[in-house]
């Protein structure tokens, strides 16, 4: 039988790109979606023309509930869940002065709530085969803090804490918990840069480019295999050394 992945905010950016790969490597996959219902069907429908299983689904991360059935949608799909990558996010760039209270409470409810409640919902199907991998996407912020971006760095700075500490909670089930902190990647997120912000990240980057939501996809990918089986409970920087 085929492995089973949910990849939360599976439908555009990074988590397009984690779904793409773990689809045509073989994997069952959920690509949940919240408010891009036509990219997640649209990705699905191209990924099924090619011989992949791929189901989307509409959950919003925040709601305790919506997480319940997405999971049991996926149960009964597909038998089993053995991967989630907890991928939905949500950002911001403001002064704290100008964070409302409505900014924060959406940020933290997407960005580290919405994390808790796949993980406790996937913690829930997983202790019981004793097997499993979960993979948050955190972020280089929420290692070393952005300006401008109190509460994203906070809830990814949340997100780490959470994957340390269910690392601990879960080894003995043989479950590993790890999570992944992008650097600037090209996705819809930049949309707003200026060319020569763009130019000035590349040359904050040691590497000098960009990263590409592959770059993020394959480790998530290689977090979930079999290679990795001795891992759990580490943040791995993909951000061309930019925070070192």
């Amino acid at each position: 039988m085929n492995r089973t992945v949910i990849v939360t905010g599976g439908a555009k950016g990074i988590g397009a790109a984690i779904s793409s790969l773990f689809a045509k490597s073989g994997y069952n996959v959920i690509v949940n979606y919240n408010a891009s219902e036509a990219a997640a069907k649209a990705l699905c429908a191209e990924l099924t023309a090619n011989g992949c299983s791929c189901l989307p689904y509409k959950a919003d991360i925040s709601n305790s509930t919506e997480v319940q059935n997405l999971f049991k949608f996926a149960k009964d799909s597909f038998g089993k869940i053995d991967v989630v990558v907890n991928n939905a996010g949500i950002s911001q760039q403001k002064l704290i002065t100008d964070i409302t209270d409505m900014d924060y409470n959406k940020m933290i409810a997407t960005n580290l709530s919405g994390v808790f409640y796949c993980c406790k919902e996937a913690a829930k199907y997983m202790i019981k085969e004793k097997n499993g991998s979960i993979i948050n996407i955190s972020s280089m912020w929420g290692v070393s803090g952005a300006s401008m971006e109190v509460h994203y760095s906070a809830a990814k700075a949340g997100v780490i804490g959470l994957t340390k500490a269910l690392a601990k909670e879960l080894g003995p089930s043989s479950i590993r918990v790890n999570a992944i902190a992008p650097g600037v990647i090209k996705t819809d997120m930049l949309n707003g840069f200026t060319e020569d912000d763009l130019t000035a990240l590349k040359e904050a980057t040691p590497l000098s480019r960009i990263g590409t939501p592959e770059d993020i996809a394959k480790t998530a990918f290689f977090l979930a295999s079999d290679d990795a089986s001795f891992i759990t409970g580490h943040i791995i920087s993909v951000d061309g050394g930019f925070i070192i």
